[in-house]
């Protein structure tokens, strides 16, 4: 009997206009809406005309490089409530920092977001990783990466504890006796490192026991918190070689970890589509032709934490120091120097790799073309799907539902309909029991 084809899961990364630096500069672009609740309604009603699993915002807690382009704007709590009342199936995550956020304030928010979605929502936990950031939330700098990790383990550990300080089925709102038994009501009583908790929550234990936990895990610290704890995982991948490192990494991490349910992992995916190869690279020139080198050079100046502005263009990018001496955020940088390795740029050329998406896969042909290449990460061990980051927006999100996606679905890879009204559904996980 032949083994039935692996199914792709997708999430769509909403950020601004698109995810190449250059979108919103496009006449056409739409960035005067990006304070407009209905421009962001309508991106989440064509991923759920899509069937996609899930859309996603990333967050970050300081303004910089405005003159750049925009970075934040809707806080996503808010943005993600509204979109809750536009849409009916389509997952709604959420990034929400441990460092700067606390454990009741956040479960108190998910919780209510599950309830206002119907059982809707996931949680992409961060660690965060700027120094502005930080001074926005009383600190002087970032505290060190492994502090943030312990905390981040702990904040987990509490949110969970308090979406399960209620029994299922409570409050059970008898008119003629208790609103809620307070014995299936129970305080927290946490008292660790870095919170002290009481509980219980003020919400009753969300629709999906606990909304749906994602984690981009690339560190040591990282992939070991999310083998233990995630239930999606995002990651950066140049090419299917790291794709597959990762990939075979963190299963083993999670098996290691006594763990027996799937974690999908999505790596980011940037696609160009058109109805020819040639049309779909004109598409990425164009945008890469508008991208302003000064801006571009610092952005690479954040991943890597050196000073760039010196060297030559149109020469080849100078050594980088190895991973392990690397102290700031190493996803980013171990793609930047797989990339490198890869293709031997010119600086010029790697500031038009890192363009949009900061390093991902980058799939450029037509539907079927991208099809093919999807296939071939969901079947050597390289993707459980992918976490899309369209370079524009709401154009290439439109180029992918309407043309990838029902290529996916002739080829037997993608749903035709969703099977279920959750998140966990739609990612095939069970909804856990109260602990």
């Amino acid at each position: 009997m032949t083994a039935p084809l692996k199914q792709a899961h997708f999430n769509v990364f909403l950020f601004g206009v698109g995810h190449h630096r250059a979108a919103w500069r496009q006449p056409h672009s739409q960035v005067e809406r990006l304070g407009d609740v209905s421009f962001y309604e309508a991106l989440a009603q064509t991923a759920e005309r899509g069937r996609l699993d899930g859309v996603f915002f990333a967050d970050g807690h300081a303004a910089i490089e405005l003159s750049d382009g925009p970075r934040w704007f809707l806080e996503p709590i808010t943005l993600l409530s509204a979109m809750a009342r536009a849409t009916e199936r389509v997952g709604l995550i959420t990034t929400i920092s441990s460092t700067f956020g606390t454990p009741f304030h956040t479960a108190r928010q998910l919780a209510s977001l599950d309830y206002i979605s119907h059982g809707r929502v996931g949680w992409n936990l961060v660690t965060s990783m700027f120094d502005p950031e930080a001074r926005n939330h009383g600190y002087d700098k970032m505290p060190p990466h492994a502090e943030r990790y312990a905390r981040a383990e702990e904040m987990i550990q509490v949110v969970e504890a308090l979406w399960d300080s209620w029994d299922d089925g409570e409050p059970k709102m008898d008119r003629n006796g208790w609103y809620a038994n307070a014995e299936r009501v129970r305080a927290v009583q946490h008292h660790g490192r870095f919170f002290d908790t009481e509980g219980p929550l003020t919400v009753p234990r969300p629709p999906q026991g606990h909304p749906v936990l994602f984690q981009a895990g690339a560190s040591e610290q990282g992939r070991e918190l999310a083998a233990r704890y995630a239930e999606a995982i995002y990651a950066v991948a140049w090419d299917i070689e790291s794709a597959q490192h990762y990939y075979r990494d963190i299963k083993r991490r999670v098996s290691a970890a006594g763990r027996t349910v799937d974690v999908p992992i999505m790596p980011g995916l940037v696609t160009y589509v058109a109805a020819t190869e040639a049309e779909a690279r004109q598409q990425q020139q164009q945008l890469d032709d508008a991208l302003p080198v000064a801006s571009s050079l610092s952005q690479l100046e954040v991943f890597i934490e050196q000073d760039c502005s010196q060297w030559a263009l149109d020469a080849p990018v100078p050594t980088l120091p190895p991973l392990e001496e690397f102290n700031g955020p190493k996803g980013r940088y171990a793609t930047i120097l797989r990339i490198i390795e890869d293709e031997q740029p010119t600086l010029r050329q790697l500031l038009g790799r890192l363009a949009a998406g900061g390093g991902h896969c980058t799939m450029v042909g037509t539907p079927e073309q991208i099809a093919d290449r999807i296939e071939h990460w969901l079947d050597n061990d390289a993707a459980d799907g992918f976490n899309l980051m369209p370079p524009t927006l709401p154009e290439g999100l439109d180029d992918f539902v309407d043309h990838v996606i029902p290529e996916l679905q002739r080829r037997g890879r993608f749903r035709s309909d969703y099977q279920g009204t959750t998140l966990r559904e739609h990612l095939g996980l069970e909804r856990p029991t109260r602990r």
